[in-house]
């Protein structure tokens, strides 16, 4: 997730979508993240790799 969505800030005007929100956050505190199993092989590309593969921006 981009850092930008995360530290937006949001303003409630409407006293009903202020509540929905608090019981969105009550509800999911007590819940954990799922486990992921990776199914498939994978590889961490960075700086001259990227280039190569999807060419030098001019």
């Amino acid at each position: 997730m981009a850092t930008k969505s995360i530290l937006k800030n949001v303003d409630i005007k409407d006293r009903k979508l202020g509540k929905s929100l608090v019981v969105a956050l009550e509800h999911a505190s007590g819940k954990k993240a799922k486990d992921v199993t990776l199914s498939r092989t994978y590889s961490d590309m960075r700086g001259e790799k990227l280039k190569e593969i999807f060419g030098k921006k001019s």
